[in-house]
């Protein structure tokens, strides 16, 4: 059963899509990640034009990304003062990035700065998952404890920088700067790839800016929710590539994944759930990598058609 995407001006089988959304819902569930670094590239091994892929999946996100955040504000682990200042650097980066966007449209490039900027980051986070998860089974079958090492001079860079204020919530009294820089890169990564920065911005909350733990998610999320919200409209108004039919198809997959996800989950330790995350990131990467390198099986060429036609 075909159903037509008018913004991706394709059709595509109804259960395919739906099942997709499922599949990374699922995933989501089990390993408690946004899913917008794998099913952005799904979309585009299906057909849809990367722009749209990318508008379209940070439409998706925002709508989970107000679950997640509304149940954290709920147990109060978010920081809204840091929530508003990596949102200010989010907006910027936002809107930069939706213009980038343009301008590569506008170029015929769009496509492959996409596919590049895909194997880039998926490739480095896909080595770092795995190197990082092996070493921790290692480690565990050894019976050797793990200590998180702690530097004591970790954060004392950013006390030379100016604009100091105080958060209450984090208990942090630092300069605006790295937050605000640290939102401008998830804002531009939201336009350009489609994901919610989760991946790039909780770790750099917890081990540059050296936020507690349990606001850390919570804040993320709220940023989230609007840096992904403003892409969407800018991608839609500016550049008309979201399409909204192909977004709600695959919401509604990834809701119900996400309820088997978080339980099968429950089977595996994290060492365990971060090795095979790491292999199904570098899977894709792989697969992304190579339709950039290998050419297609059937070529098209004007002058071969014209020389047939003489």
């Amino acid at each position: 059963m075909n159903i037509y995407l008018p913004i991706a001006e394709q059709s595509m089988n109804l259960f395919l899509i739906i099942g997709m959304g499922g599949g990374v819902g699922f995933l989501s569930g089990m390993f408690g990640v946004g899913g917008g670094f794998l099913m952005t590239p799904l979309l585009i091994f299906s057909g849809i034009p990367p722009a749209v892929a990318v508008a379209t999946e940070a439409n998706q996100i925002v709508a989970s990304s107000v679950s997640g955040s509304l149940a954290q504000w709920r147990r109060d682990n978010v920081d809204v003062k840091m929530g508003l200042v990596l949102l200010a650097g989010g907006i910027v980066g936002a809107i930069a990035g939706v213009q980038i966007v343009s301008w590569l449209r506008a170029a015929g490039q769009v496509d492959l700065f996409i596919s590049l900027a895909y194997v880039g980051f998926l490739g480095v986070i896909g080595i770092l998952m795995f190197i990082e998860s092996t070493q921790s089974m290692w480690r565990n079958s050894r019976n050797e404890a793990t200590v998180p090492a702690r530097n004591s001079n970790a954060g004392a860079w950013m006390s030379h920088l100016p604009f100091r204020t105080q958060f209450a919530k984090s208990k942090l009294h630092i300069s605006i700067i790295p937050p605000i820089t640290i939102g401008a890169v998830v804002g531009v990564l939201a336009a350009i790839m489609g994901v919610g920065g989760g991946f790039i911005m909780v770790p750099a909350m917890i081990y540059l800016l050296r936020m507690p733990t349990n606001v850390v998610v919570g804040t993320s999320l709220f940023q989230i929710v609007f840096v992904t919200a403003l892409v969407t409209i800018l991608h839609s108004t500016q550049n008309q590539t979201v399409d909204a039919v192909l977004a709600f198809l695959l919401m509604a997959g990834g809701v119900v994944g996400a309820q088997f996800g978080a339980r099968a989950g429950q089977y595996l330790n994290g060492e365990q759930l971060r090795a095979f995350l790491a292999l199904l990131v570098l899977g894709v990467c792989a697969k992304m990598a190579a339709d950039l390198v290998i050419p297609p099986s059937e070529l098209f060429s004007i002058l071969s058609l014209q020389a047939g036609g003489h």
